[in-house]
């Protein structure tokens, strides 16, 4: 099993879309921004998906810096991943097995945590 975890400043991802014009379309897919551009606080959702994506890099050991598009956090009310291109290429050498994601926030705070599970016939 392996653990990736994320805290972030919603106020900083608030800046980022701001200040950088393709900081959106950088690090989120059409789905992710369609999703919480439709929220009443779009800023609170996009840094979840931030902290959800960051966590999921952690935890698979690729890290996110080229990637960010191919970590796509899906569904509600409860987060699922969906992998592509490299990193989920990545994680099938790895044979990593069920991604578990969970995101939470408060006024001024997200934070996600990620449990990947090892597959069932791993050692």
């Amino acid at each position: 099993m392996h653990v990736g975890v994320d805290l972030i400043e919603i106020e900083r991802v608030a800046r980022s879309i701001e200040r950088y014009p393709r900081f959106r379309e950088r690090v989120f897919t059409e789905a992710e921004r369609e999703y919480c551009d439709s929220r009443r606080n779009p800023a609170q959702h996009y840094a979840a998906r931030f902290a959800g994506k960051e966590a999921v890099g952690k935890a698979l050991g690729c890290g996110v810096l080229f990637t960010w598009r191919e970590i796509e956090i899906v569904g509600r009310p409860k987060p699922g991943v969906s992998l592509t291109g490299a990193t989920k290429a990545w994680a099938g050498r790895m044979r990593v097995g069920a991604i578990d994601l969970s995101m939470t926030h408060s006024r001024e705070l997200v934070t996600a945590i990620c449990v990947v599970e090892a597959p069932a016939n791993a050692v």
